[in-house]
């Protein structure tokens, strides 16, 4: 079977981290509200209209407000040396708390991280029911006239196609709400493709060494950063979670998406090929999910890695090897 649609993605989300070349942030709070912290110490806050895709924002700058605070209590010119020693005394303390802040903050980021990789699986878009769709059935949490009309509105166009099994209208649904958008935080691709209505295969590329960080960060006593190498155990107890999670994720989305009844999808990553001594793409998980069975699990409770064991799959793993290159599953 040939891959007919092609996409640059990056993987993954629960607390959201964004990489970008400026550094790194981490996303918390609830639905509606969401508030981002970066390692330079930028703000900002995101208050969304849920329904509505109307959103406002707002930045600031953490160690500016600091700094700021910092000069309201020490900025008081003195003629007296005592009043200058104090001044002095107050200042070095603010910058220690400053800087102890920092690294609480940086530490939370890396928790953040850890955690974010582990729970790819924990959310999902929104299912798309085509045969309510079809029949113009306008859910009652949309707004008529609103953005989330028109783009219902949109989606109502392919209903027909859709519900006969037009394999292209699946991909041009697929270009059109671009599932995986969400999940740009990390850095890789992924190829969908079928010749049957009942079934989508999609291919993603893992690029663990990209993602998967390979030290523990945690803080001292005296609020200092304490990084060391993680074990190759734990690394790759990461790596298993982090592609399982994804695994699942990506299975979730297409069920949600489109009225299929199965997703096979394949993890693939470049390692190294011993016979022949280079780096070469392999496949290092491929799974074939069944729809009804992927829906009766509780993703908020379930370890990824242990829910595939449910499911058609083949995985070779090691705890202190990490993958190792399997057939793919035959659709």
């Amino acid at each position: 079977m040939g891959l007919n649609f092609r996409k640059s993605i990056t993987i993954l989300p629960g607390v959201r981290l964004n990489l970008s070349k400026s550094g790194v942030s981490a996303s918390f709070g609830k639905k509606g509200i969401r508030q981002s912290i970066s390692t330079t110490g930028r703000a900002r806050t995101t208050i969304g209209i849920p329904g509505t895709g109307v959103y406002y924002t707002k930045q600031t700058n953490v160690k500016k407000i600091a700094g700021g605070i910092k000069d309201k209590f020490t900025g008081k010119k003195s003629d007296s040396k005592a009043d200058a020693k104090e001044e002095k005394k107050a200042s070095s303390k603010a910058v220690d708390t400053e800087a102890l802040e920092a690294n609480k903050l940086q530490v939370e980021e890396y928790e953040a991280y850890v955690e974010s990789i582990k729970s790819v699986h924990k959310q999902s878009d929104g299912l798309i029911d085509w045969e309510a769709l079809n029949k113009g059935e306008v859910p009652s949490n949309i707004v008529k006239g609103s953005e989330e009309h028109k783009a219902w509105l949109e989606l109502k166009e392919f209903s027909d196609e859709v519900l006969k099994g037009d394999i292209d209208s699946y991909f041009a649904i697929i270009d059109e709400v671009n599932p995986f958008e969400d999940l740009l935080d990390f850095g890789s691709n992924f190829q969908v493709g079928t010749d049957r209505a009942d079934l989508l295969e999609i291919e993603f590329c893992v690029k663990s060494d990209d993602v998967v960080p390979k030290i523990d960060m945690s803080l001292k006593a005296n609020g200092d950063i304490s990084e060391k190498d993680l074990s190759k155990t734990a690394y790759f107890d990461l790596v298993q979670d982090y592609v399982a999670s994804t695994t699942i994720r990506i299975a979730r989305d297409a069920f949600a998406l489109l009225p299929v009844d199965t997703v096979i999808v394949h993890a693939v990553d470049n390692i190294l090929n011993t016979a022949t001594g280079y780096e070469e793409e392999m496949t290092l998980l491929s799974v074939k999910f069944n729809r009804e069975k992927l829906m009766s699990l509780n993703f908020a409770m379930v370890d990824p890695s242990d829910a595939l064991s449910g499911f058609e799959c083949n995985m070779k793993f090691k705890k202190t090897a990490g993958f190792e290159p399997v057939n793919r599953v035959l659709s």
